[in-house]
């Protein structure tokens, strides 16, 4: 972890900066490696500002609190922090993509609005399986034809990508290339 403590419009203390690296460990533990960290401490009039800018993997998490303290001001600033890096550690562990498809099979889900407009989270209707055939896209087109479908998941014979051909409104075709490889 590298933190940087820079000081605007005050003298530089050992105190404030042992008191700032002290803190940000508070967070440490929800962060991944590498982690970078930049405090700006500066006082403006009667003001204190604590402003720190976190950068750990990928993500720039930053906050700012003014208070007539500069030690509260780290505390309040913190305590901001924390609450941005839990709610996102949360979110990736809440989004974490399972891959328990099997290759070359898709599954349709099918909502109705009403179910969704009555609830905050959507109830699964319908589960249909769909069996992935290689075919051309040509053969595609006459497979929603003969089968008077709205759309067809196939693997394309000649790229080799799972496709998705679909109808669209004005007659045409639409085609959606996975590019898996």
């Amino acid at each position: 972890m590298h933190i940087a403590v820079m000081f605007r419009h005050m003298d530089s203390s050992d105190a404030l900066k042992n008191y700032a690296i002290e803190k940000i460990e508070k967070v440490k533990k929800y962060l991944m490696e590498p982690i970078e960290v930049h405090w700006a401490l500066s006082v403006e009039k009667f003001r204190h500002i604590a402003d720190v800018t976190i950068v750990a993997n990928g993500i720039t998490i930053k906050g700012a609190e003014q208070t007539e303290d500069m030690y509260s001001a780290i505390d309040k600033v913190i305590d901001k922090i924390e609450k941005q890096v839990r709610k996102h550690k949360e979110r990736i562990k809440n989004h974490k993509v399972t891959n328990t498809a099997k290759p070359l099979s898709a599954k349709l889900n099918i909502l109705s609005y009403e179910d969704i407009e009555r609830a905050n989270e959507p109830t699964l209707i319908n589960t249909e399986n769909y069996f992935i055939k290689p075919m051309s896209i040509d053969e595609a087109v006459m497979q929603i034809d003969l089968l008077d479908n709205d759309f067809m998941v196939f693997t394309n014979s000649t790229s080799k990508n799972i496709n998705v051909l679909y109808k669209r409104k004005d007659g045409n075709y639409g085609l959606i290339d996975t590019g898996q490889r």
